[in-house]
């Protein structure tokens, strides 16, 4: 992707879209082509962080023992013990929390609780603690920078769709941050990808609310 060509589809997708009463979301759409998805490597799954975050307060919520119950309390938006497992039975509560929060991590050596009491509501919404991003960590771990990590982190994932649609960051961000953003995504997906851009058939950015518009 040319880095011009995709600064000037940003400046048009920002020209053209009409204000709204809420900040929107630049985002970046991925078409893809002659990608088999029933084979391993047509099935993308990893994680991106972005240098300048998407520009949404992304909420973490800690399941853990007792082991990571202080430091998980320092870094996390909430953090539900071991002990407390029992407490969540109810589906419609367990809905509320995947809701609510944007990652979940995990104590490792509590793992087979968590996936027990969490997993049939937070497996089928893809928010189980993922090892890829780094979110089954041990007892004695240090949260804050992985913490730090998942608040400006995106997910790349083709296992439903041949398209992948991405957060670039908030309107407010200058041009500059959300094309840093815009490269940084491009870049990985292309690096993951068999044919790297031989896969890529169109891609577009746009606002929330407003027109895609084509990289040329």
């Amino acid at each position: 992707m040319d880095k011009k060509q995709a600064h000037a589809a940003l400046k048009k997708a920002r020209e053209t879209s009409k204000k709204r009463n809420f900040s929107q979301t630049f985002e970046l759409i991925i078409n893809l082509k002659d990608i088999d998805f029933k084979k391993p490597e047509g099935q993308l799954d990893f994680f991106v962080t972005l240098h300048h975050g998407t520009g949404k307060n992304k909420k973490v919520c800690a399941l853990v023992g007792a082991e990571l119950e202080t430091e998980a309390g320092k870094y996390c938006d909430k953090v539900i013990l071991q002990t407390d497992f029992g407490k969540y039975t109810k589906k419609a509560e367990l809905k509320k929390i995947a809701k609510e929060y944007d990652y979940f991590i995990a104590q490792a050596n509590i793992m087979a609780k968590v996936a027990t009491a969490f997993g049939k509501v937070l497996g089928p919404k893809g928010k189980m603690p993922n090892p890829k991003a780094g979110c089954v960590v041990p007892p004695k771990a240090n949260l804050e920078p992985l913490i730090k990590g998942l608040k400006n982190m995106v997910r790349i994932n083709t296992k439903v769709s041949p398209m992948i649609q991405v957060p670039l960051g908030k309107e407010d961000m200058d041009d500059e941050r959300i094309l840093d953003n815009l490269m940084t995504v491009y870049d990985q997906i292309v690096h993951h990808l068999p044919g790297e851009e031989n896969n890529i058939k169109t891609a577009y950015v746009k606002l929330t609310m407003g027109t895609a518009i084509k990289v040329e």
